[in-house]
């Protein structure tokens, strides 16, 4: 009997020990959300570049318009790609903040801290990196090099969060791989990357583990 509850008792510390070391607040309905977002997002950004061929082949002698149709449809692009970052961060912080509230743990500590510092180190370099493709007319891989550096944030984050995530990133990482080899497909690979990966993996997230709690 004191055997069983020795037993007992070093599951129980090992369950605090890996709550204290992972951020376990994270909402996989954010996930769906963001998913669903990307989708919209992309269909946006579809409609737009098919607008704009149309336009190639009305102006097709005017390089003047057509120059400044490039660059508003860039604009577009990345206003859009912007908002869908905006509504799905904005999203996940305030599902986040239930969950956590619903399971009395704090949303904000150093677990947290360490994994959002992880997650944005690549995140935030890929950003750059990408508008640095854009400003050199390289659009053709930047769906790719967006794939292929949150594939890298969220492997990097895994570490502070369930390890789910690590998966899904090393699907965005494939997907931005491949990516590289379909020039012109890249809205493609980024709404079936950002957008339906992301629905699969938050619906699974919510099942295993917000679902039963």
């Amino acid at each position: 009997m004191k055997d069983k509850d020795y037993l007992n008792d070093i599951t129980e510390i090992k369950e605090m020990m890996n709550k204290s070391s992972r951020f376990i607040s994270l909402s996989g309905l954010s996930g769906v959300l963001a998913g669903i977002y990307a989708l919209i997002g992309a269909y946006l950004a579809y409609n737009a570049i098919e607008d704009y061929k149309s336009s190639l082949l009305i102006n097709y002698n005017y390089i003047t318009i057509k120059h400044l149709a490039y660059i508003n449809l860039e604009i577009y692009l990345v206003t859009v790609a912007l908002a869908v970052v905006l509504l799905a961060t904005l999203t996940g912080i305030i599902l986040t903040r239930i969950k956590a509230k619903k399971h009395n743990a704090k949303m904000w500590d150093a677990t947290s801290r360490r994994l959002l510092i992880n997650f944005l180190i690549p995140l935030v370099t890929g950003g750059f990196f990408s508008l640095v493709l854009i400003q050199r007319n390289f659009v053709s891989l930047t769906a790719a090099t967006m794939l292929i550096f949150y594939g890298l944030a969220c492997i990097n984050a895994s570490k502070f969060t369930f390890r789910d995530i690590k998966y899904l990133g090393l699907v965005q990482l494939i997907l931005g791989l491949i990516c590289t080899q379909f020039v012109g497909y890249g809205l493609y690979f980024w709404a079936f990357g950002f957008g339906v990966m992301h629905i699969v993996y938050g619906a699974i997230m919510y099942f295993k583990y917000d679902r039963t709690k």
